[in-house]
């Protein structure tokens, strides 16, 4: 089932996750847009867009992904899996957004002390080899250039207006690398984890994040 990418202004039911659009033609020529308690009357145009969108849901600017089962780095080795990870979605009449809204139940905590941690949306993940089938889903590598073994129990990602990937049923964040050289550092590369999939806008690397407590 297409989710992502343009859809024709037409009477229609669109289901994104658990949530449903409902799009309606009036008989004047008019669409109006609904989903939940939104309404939204469209006067023009021909498509909208639905687009995937970091999951910043009240505004936080980072993403923190407890892993179901902390991950051993030999020394000097790089590994590659891929995380499962909650996506809002956005939606927009032309170049306007009309619509954001949040998917699944969404959850919060802090990473670091009370006095100077940051607030981060919270998910819980395994680490595959494969692509996991979930909606949103994150590219990692993890480099251990030390000689030492590393532990990697949770990863904290700067999302806050990251380009998103996508193809028509899935959502993508930009490739992560995850460097266990004290302290851990998150890059948010900007760079597709796919050739294959599109862009929501122009890509850029937002800046590195220090894990400075740890575990």
């Amino acid at each position: 089932m297409r989710i992502f990418g343009e859809h024709g202004l037409r009477t229609q039911f669109i289901h994104v996750g658990e949530k449903k659009i409902h799009v309606v033609e009036n008989s004047e020529g008019t669409f109006t847009y609904r989903r939940d308690n939104v309404r939204v009357k469209i006067l023009g145009g021909m498509r909208l867009s639905i687009l995937p969108a970091p999951a910043e849901g009240y505004g936080v600017r980072f993403l923190m992904v407890k892993l179901k089962e902390t991950l051993a780095i030999p020394p000097g080795e790089t590994v590659h899996g891929y995380l499962s990870a909650p996506v809002d979605v956005i939606v927009k009449a032309g170049d306007t957004i009309i619509d954001r809204f949040i998917l699944g139940k969404e959850k919060y905590a802090l990473y670091g002390e009370h006095s100077i941690g940051v607030i981060t949306r919270y998910h819980l993940s395994g680490f595959y080899k494969d692509e996991p089938d979930s909606l949103g889903v994150i590219k990692l590598v993890v480099r251990n250039p030390t000689k030492d073994w590393r532990l990697v129990k949770r990863i904290v990602i700067p999302i806050r207006n990251s380009v998103m990937f996508y193809s028509e049923e899935k959502a993508y964040y930009p490739l992560v690398i995850l460097t266990t050289k004290e302290p851990y550092e998150v890059n948010n590369t900007g760079n597709p984890p796919d050739g294959r999939l599109k862009a929501t806008h122009e890509t850029e690397p937002l800046p590195n994040f220090r894990m400075r407590w740890w575990p």
